[in-house]
């Protein structure tokens, strides 16, 4: 198709580029096969300090490399070990208006925490290589988390919060959160409600796919380090499950189908987020 009559060419493509892609079950369940992988030789999990945690983090770390984010290791110190977040700038955009999303990428001691919360961390995953080939250009700047040592208590993003100076915090126009992405016959979506342009970015996704969605407030995953600094928050979750920080939550725990949407959400909201002002 050409250029729209009256449209300049470098404005036609700026819409192009702010117009949000969409994945396949077929782009997003391989980075839940590795992560099963994973925790099946590293002892049945990837909680923080174990070596399945710490392949998790150099697997989703060279996938960002390669899509040409900029990565950096974020230490903290839990229980006398060190720990680490993974966090993923993409160049470009307004520093001084960051667009934030993350996910916990570590599970329980037992089991491979393949929807807790390795689905929320594939979404996140997933979305970074659609920036990546789509060559984003947001208006304002976009980074990406995926938090250790969540199930110890919220840690690693305490600690990424806690470090972070008065300014460093000012400079978050947003942070949105995914935990638990693919869970198994939930039929609903639980959407925060903090940030008003995330809820509704979410809550919009959501019910022009007549999908059914419950408001909730803040709390039960990372953004709640976020929201007690007085960052505004948003994100969602799919709820828990039997398998919930069992050893059943397998790769097989989780629902292709309800993890595809729950990405192309992400991915939508983010491409709306980054692009305001």
């Amino acid at each position: 198709m050409g250029v729209l009559v009256g449209v300049p060419a470098a404005a036609a493509e700026r819409r192009a580029d702010l117009t949000p892609p969409v994945v396949t079950a077929d782009e997003v369940m391989p980075h839940l096969d590795v992560l099963q992988r994973i925790a099946d030789r590293s002892g049945g999990n990837r909680a923080p300090g174990t070596r399945g945690y710490r392949d998790s983090v150099a697997y989703v770390k060279a996938v960002l490399d390669r899509a040409h984010f900029r990565t950096t290791l974020h230490r903290f110190t839990h229980g006398g070990a060190t720990g680490y977040n993974l966090l993923a700038d993409w160049p470009g955009g307004d520093l001084e208006h960051v667009v934030f999303a993350g996910a916990h990428l570590d599970s329980v001691a037992d089991g491979p925490g393949i929807n807790d919360n390795g689905s929320g961390s594939a979404a996140l995953l997933a979305t970074a290589l659609e920036v990546s080939k789509a060559g984003l250009r947001p208006d304002r700047h976009l980074r990406l988390a995926w938090w250790g040592a969540e199930e110890a208590g919220l840690v690693g993003s305490s600690a990424y919060v806690r470090d972070l100076s008065a300014a460093e915090r000012e400079r978050i126009d947003v942070y949105l959160n995914v935990d638990m992405a693919g869970t198994r016959n939930s039929g609903r979506w639980l959407v925060v409600h903090d940030d008003t342009a995330a809820a509704e970015a979410f809550e919009g996704f959501f019910a022009a796919r007549n999908l059914p969605t419950i408001g909730i407030g803040i709390g039960g995953s990372d953004h709640v380090s976020f929201g007690d600094a007085g960052i505004p928050v948003g994100g969602f979750a799919t709820g828990i499950d039997e398998c919930t920080h069992a050893a059943c939550d397998r790769v097989e725990n989780v629902d292709p189908q309800t993890e595809t949407i729950s990405t192309n959400a992400v991915i939508s909201t983010v491409w709306q987020l980054a692009a305001r002002r």
